[in-house]
């Protein structure tokens, strides 16, 4: 099969495309790829900067769709299904194997380049609102980087919980991206955006806040926080890792929030269905649908994530590994 894999961990400029062996099925699900989503641990998995380290050389992916060539006795899918699914890594290839248990079947309605952007995504919003911000109809939510993969799902899963979103953007072409995900309202990062909000929620702060950037828009997110406000910590695409004070935290009675949906799965099995079957009650009513950014052939997925690494890219950035 052709796969493209990292042989050094120079980013990536270290990706090589490459004939592989088939993976064997095991009690797993096999997995003909038809598109793979790129994403940020994508990017930091090349560059040796992800809390797994697999060693190299080793292929990148961590989501993909396709169709089922062979799944174990018990699985929700069967051969010739078209499915979904998230896989530790080495979604970068022609055949994947998954769990039973994150593969999922796709909305009739749905591409394959769509849903090779939702499980990730969706499940780590989901995640993030409602296990980890208690969020409640009526709250209201800011989103960060709310054009790119994880934002637009997250303004899609924060809408089907009946909150209002305003969303977070750097430029008018990223504006109208989080407009199509759902957004209700859109402020741009480049001016006073906490003021924006302060302003837009009469003077009372957000609710919840999205947060997959960190740096300075941590630092600025406590800030526009209303009483009892959760600010959820979901990455660090700036490079900085912030740090707080604990006493802000005690004095204005707001809360940070680790959200790490992927090491949290093996404490309760039980979460991941329970979201799919949300979601999927979501993508029913057309709340949930995956925003498709640009789409590169396998052999140009070094420049997806060159892309995805200097925020050119809006929507769910998708590599297409097969035609049809």
């Amino acid at each position: 099969m052709r796969a493209l894999q990292l042989q050094r961990l120079e980013g990536p400029d270290g990706l090589q495309l490459v004939d592989l062996p088939e993976p064997e099925a095991d009690d797993q699900v096999l997995i003909d790829v038809a598109a793979a989503g790129v994403s940020f641990p994508d990017l930091l998995l090349t560059r040796g900067l992800y809390q797994m380290k697999p060693p190299v050389p080793f292929v990148p992916g961590v989501e993909v769709a396709g169709v089922v060539r062979r799944a174990p006795a018990g699985a929700e899918v069967k051969a010739g299904d078209r499915v979904m699914a998230f896989i530790m890594f080495g979604g970068f290839a022609e055949v994947v194997k998954a769990p039973p248990e994150m593969a999922f079947r796709i909305p009739d309605r749905w591409s394959m380049e769509a849903a090779a952007g939702m499980v990730m995504n969706y499940h780590t919003a989901h995640f993030a609102l409602h296990r980890r911000g208690r969020l409640k109809k009526g709250e209201t939510v800011v989103v960060h980087g709310a054009a790119g993969g994880v934002g637009t799902a997250t303004i899609q899963v924060a809408r089907g919980a009946g909150a209002r979103v305003l969303a977070v953007v750097s430029d008018e072409r990223k504006a109208e991206v989080a407009r199509r995900a759902g957004a209700q309202e859109v402020v741009l990062s480049t001016g006073d955006w906490v003021q924006q909000v302060r302003e837009k929620t009469d003077g009372r702060g957000a609710d919840v806040v999205m947060d997959p950037v960190g740096g300075d828009i941590f630092d600025k997110s406590l800030k526009c926080l209303a009483p009892e406000g959760r600010l959820l910590v979901v990455g660090f695409t700036s490079g900085r890792i912030p740090e707080v004070a604990a006493n802000r935290l005690l004095l204005r009675n707001i809360d940070v929030v680790g959200v790490a949906w992927g090491a949290f799965l093996m404490n309760d099995p039980a979460l991941t269905p329970a979201i799919a079957k949300d979601l999927a009650a979501l993508a029913e009513q057309g709340i949930v649908e995956p925003l498709v950014g640009p789409v590169y052939p396998l052999e140009q997925g070094a420049q997806a994530l060159r892309d995805l690494e200097q925020r050119r890219a809006t929507g769910k950035v998708v590599l297409r590994v097969r035609l049809g």
